[in-house]
């Protein structure tokens, strides 16, 4: 028997493991590392069934390649040439594009090949999960404080008063907010004296553990945190300890959403508006923090605009116990150009580009549309857009119309079955893993690094392979990590070490980063990780905006307002869709079975009868249908409805519209989906 202790990358919470093996490679026991500085020997059930993920039999182990409707195996090299020689056949550059789904988030190939092989590629059409997930969170941030991957995170450890919209850690881990054990945090939290308030269309396991779940409309949370930003001003309640742009427009725009017009629109009470307003000013150490349900709305990127403005208005941004910002172990972040959106515009629908990526929302129009530039040859890494992107039944027929595709997966899957090339990368616990870009979303600076436990045998590391399509691409004949090292300002003077390419570069990250010290070595020596201690203030010297201070009303988003107001007089429709989170489950490309891991239609006692539902149930959008078991529950709002996303049994995906973003990020919408439920027909068959 052989311990190790790993890093789980099966979400955000980046929890310390310690695994048994047997002589033959198989993981015999999975527990939480209790020497982990972070997580402290808490597990979920996602890290608990990694030996059983890892050694997934329908997993890939060599390439295969399309011959006709099947496919065959076929050797490394081989399926290498049959990319190069499909490359060969591109004329036009635009005519490519690439995928980069949520897995890549969590690899260290992902972090450090990903972006090699994009810039290489020349091409405008770049789409990942991002918009379909959390884009408006990366604009909104950008706007205000000059750098999209400057997200402050709440200060779980010391706050006293958290504020949650559309968040369910109880369940997902957390999310941009990096926290091992997120239920023991929320805990403590309350322990302490503090309180917790969730709102959310849903009473989910985080609201039901909370101090106060409000229902509200789902698709209104800009409204409603408007109206807690006009309270503030209203009542004079304003503590801000920065300097800051844009006051005064923001107080302007606030003036439209008074607490009753904002309770019409949300279902909130004015009396409850006026209450939350005046308990995060009181509360000595307060934070609010609003995640996937508040991105992926008609609003997203208000509504997380207004989430920051509440904490500067309270004076809780960049204070311990509000919203900080954490430093990872291997951050960089020159100052460059002004943020800005909307450098360059999809062909066929003109939708903006945010943060170099064009909508997943508007893939599937860039692949079917003729035309100079039509998407013609796609690279997807990690990613089943086919599951995970709005419409999903249509993309996956574009997808048919594609000349050439190559997927870098480990899996056959809804997506890959288009593919004529399918790269698999190995196993788990064959990979080296360090969590470059959740580490700097962590609610306590730490660090930790993972060699890979097993040898790679004859085939490829994961950052090989997307080295090597790079390499196809571009050319290049000589060391792609080597190139890039050399063209690192300060790596010329540093003595790097590590076993491979990607070990070179995180040496070199390291060393270069914030902390004095660190290094590969330094990790390896400390296999369960490196406390970096409590997050600091970082303000004004994080900022890169021009002004050098907080934007408090950027002008785009300002602008944007005008939108809400005009959806004030909107009608409210008679059902709408919202998703749902499970604990045994992991976005598209995971789900274990048993437990809450259930795809059933949610619905409230009252709404069922009306509709007189019993059993069973088709649910129609704009875009599709599906016939549904039905589950009545008092835990959902009246007038929503709820459907877990991801299954293949039941895509819930069918039914979201492609056509509905959220106009300044381009975030597909995924909640608030206007929705009809009826009693499925009933066919004689004499």
């Amino acid at each position: 028997m052989t311990t190790v202790h790993r890093t789980c990358p099966l979400c955000e919470a980046v929890c310390g493991l310690t695994l048994t093996l047997d002589d033959g490679g198989h993981v015999t026991s999975v527990r939480g590392d209790k020497d982990d500085p972070f997580s402290k020997g808490f597990i979920c059930p996602k890290g608990a069934s990694l030996g059983k993920l890892d050694e997934d039999p329908e997993r890939l182990t060599r390439p295969v390649v399309r011959e006709g409707d099947t496919f065959r195996e076929a050797s490394w090299e081989e399926a290498f040439e049959l990319v190069r020689q499909a490359w060969s056949q591109v004329a036009d550059r635009q005519s490519t594009a690439i995928y980069l789904g949520n897995p890549s988030a969590h690899s260290m190939a992902g972090a450090l090949y990903a972006t090699p092989l994009i810039k290489s590629l020349g091409t405008r059409n770049i789409y990942s999960a991002s918009t379909a997930d959390q884009m408006p969170k990366h604009v909104a941030c950008g706007l205000m404080y000059g750098d999209p991957l400057s997200i402050p995170v709440p200060d779980l450890d010391r706050t006293d008063y958290l504020l949650m919209l559309g968040a369910n850690p109880m369940e997902s881990n957390g999310s941009l907010c990096t926290a091992p054990d997120f239920p023991g945090r929320l805990k403590a939290l309350r322990r302490r004296g503090g309180k917790v308030v969730v709102v959310d269309p849903r009473r989910t396991r985080t609201a039901d553990k909370a101090d106060e779940h409000v229902f509200v409309r789902p698709g209104t949370d800009a409204y409603l945190l408007f109206g807690l930003v006009h309270t503030l001003f209203a009542e004079d309640l304003l503590d801000i300890g920065l300097e800051v742009n844009g006051l005064d427009q923001v107080e302007a725009q606030a003036k439209h959403f008074p607490p009753d017009v904002v309770a019409r629109r949300t279902g909130v009470p004015a009396e409850t508006v006026v209450r939350l307003a005046r308990e995060l000013a009181a509360a000595e150490r307060a934070v609010v923090y609003a995640r996937i349900g508040t991105c992926t709305q008609e609003y997203g990127t208000l509504a997380q605009w207004l989430v920051d403005v509440l904490n500067v208005l309270t004076g809780n941004l960049d204070r311990p116990g509000g919203a900080m910002f954490p430093m990872g172990a291997t951050e960089s972040r020159p100052r460059r150009k002004p943020y800005r959106t909307g450098r360059w515009t999809s062909r066929v629908r003109q939708l903006p580009e945010a943060n170099g990526e064009l909508p997943v929302a508007t893939l599937a129009d860039e692949i079917e549309t003729p035309g100079e530039g039509q998407v013609r040859f796609l690279i997807t890494v990690g990613g089943n857009p086919v599951m995970s992107a709005p419409n999903g039944a249509r993309l996956d027929k574009a997808f048919e119309q594609l000349d050439f595709m190559v997927s870098v997966d480990p899996w056959l899957n809804d997506t890959t079955r288009h593919a004529n090339v399918i790269l698999p990368p190995p196993r788990l616990l064959q990979s080296g893993h360090f969590d470059f870009a959740l580490q700097g979303f962590a609610v306590r600076n730490y660090t930790r690094y993972s060699r890979p436990v097993l040898p790679l045998g004859e085939r490829p590391s994961e950052s090989e392979i997307l080295a090597r399509l790079t390499q196809i691409i571009t050319g290049l004949d000589g060391d792609l990590d080597e190139f890039i090292i050399g063209q690192t300002p300060g790596a010329a003077e540093l003595e790097l070490e590590g076993e491979s390419g990607a070990e070179r570069r995180l040496d070199m990250m390291l060393k270069l980063g914030p902390y004095e010290g660190l290094s590969l070595r330094t990790l390896l020596d400390n296999p369960h990780g490196i406390d970096l201690g409590p997050l600091q203030p970082r303000l004004p010297g994080l900022l890169k905006t021009e002004s050098g201070r907080v934007e408090l009303a950027p002008p785009q988003l300002v602008a944007d307002v005008e939108r809400l107001l005009a959806g004030l007089d909107s009608p409210v429709p008679d059902l709408v869709l919202i998703g749902r989170r499970h604990l045994r489950s992991n976005n598209s490309w995971m789900h274990l079975t048993g437990g809450s891991n259930t795809y059933d239609l949610h619905i409230h006692p009252s709404d069922a009868t009306r509709l007189g539902l019993d059993g069973s149930a088709v649910v129609r959008s704009a875009a599709g249908e599906l016939t549904v078991t039905v589950r009545t529950t008092d835990a959902i709002m009246p007038g929503v409805v709820s459907l877990p996303h991801g299954w293949r049994e039941m895509n819930v995906n069918v039914l979201t519209d492609e056509t509905a973003i959220d106009v300044p990020s381009g975030n597909a919408v995924f909640n608030g989906v206007p929705v009809t439920v009826s009693v499925p027909e009933v066919i004689n068959a004499h």
